[in-house]
């Protein structure tokens, strides 16, 4: 697909990863981009959802906005999390198919797996049981996406594809503490500790599971990529093909963010999934994605970006 001839819309374009892929978008040639604003369009409602498609009439649908956080965010929304992004994902992609889009390209998200899956995650195994708990709503939600596409695709004809990206970390993440993912929450524990001198940080869980991290710039490469070289139903994975442990991850971010103090671990809070990291053969075969970004140094960018951004104390 020429992406420099396509009108496309752009969910959740301002965004953590919006942000990435908008430039990636424009270094494709495609300018003829469309971010819909909630102030403007709220797309968990279905007059917000036509009214973006009348307003704009996209050849091409990208995806991207959802309702997200980490385990306690999950765990204290459940019912918004599963609410909103279902009825996001379900609405854009019916006024795709109305529309006459040409392509949709709807991210999911490797909250979908079942919870024991085996390690690496292959796609096929995405239905080899439920999600893990503290994130279940959310994860069936986003699968719903894909599931809807294959059915579309099956009735109607309709092009849509599935992307899984792993979890994503890099410049411009959402710090907040009442949001955050585990990496942007581990990097402001730290600055924290060191600004009120304190001797410790707590953790939750135990340390031991493990997790796969996306540099964001790597992530929304391989999603143009794929709007451009991708058509068929089968979900892909989107990573970086390694695992790294909790606990040597907290003490790499403490390392790099020179915070000498103690790491102390709340056992009576959730661990979340026990492992999780990506098979990548799909995204390489079909559009030729590897992550080139290697993690440390995609951590030192982001613990810079966060200290510039927030500024001297």
């Amino acid at each position: 697909m020429d992406l420099s001839s396509k009108k496309i819309l752009l969910t959740g374009g301002s965004g953590f990863l919006g942000r990435h892929v908008l430039p990636a978008l424009q270094a494709e040639g495609a300018f003829d981009v469309t971010v819909p604003r909630k102030a403007q369009y709220d797309l968990t409602q279905e007059e917000g959802v036509a009214r973006v498609y009348r307003d704009h009439r996209p050849d091409v649908v990208i995806h991207l906005a959802a309702i997200v956080g980490g385990i306690g965010a999950n765990r204290e929304k459940p019912g918004q999390f599963l609410y909103d992004n279902l009825m996001m994902g379900t609405q854009l992609m019916e006024y795709a198919r109305r529309s006459g889009v040409e392509k949709f390209v709807g991210i999911g998200t490797i909250c979908s797996y079942p919870k024991l899956t085996p390690v690496p995650f292959r796609e096929d195994d995405l239905w080899s049981g439920y999600p893990e708990e503290t994130n279940a709503p959310y994860g069936l939600a986003k699968k719903m996406l894909l599931v809807q596409g294959q059915a579309y695709r099956a009735q109607y004809g309709f092009n849509a594809i599935h992307l899984l990206p792993v979890n994503l970390y890099g410049p411009g993440d959402n710090f907040d503490p009442a949001s955050s993912h585990v990496i942007p929450a581990l990097i402001l524990k730290c600055q924290e500790a060191i600004e009120e001198r304190a001797p410790e940080i707590v953790c939750w869980g135990d340390g031991s599971p493990t997790r796969e991290f996306l540099y964001v710039e790597d992530c929304a490469e391989a999603l143009v990529a794929a709007t451009r070289l991708y058509e068929a139903p089968e979900p892909v994975n989107v990573g970086a093909g390694f695992e790294i442990s909790i606990k040597d991850l907290s003490e790499l971010i403490a390392e790099l963010m020179g915070f000498e103090g103690e790491i102390r671990w709340d056992v009576t809070k959730p661990n979340g999934q026990p492992r999780r990291s990506l098979n990548v053969d799909r995204a390489r075969e079909a559009f030729g994605f590897e992550a080139k970004t290697d993690f440390r140094s995609g951590l030192e960018k982001t613990v810079h970006w966060f200290r510039e951004s927030r500024g001297p104390r």
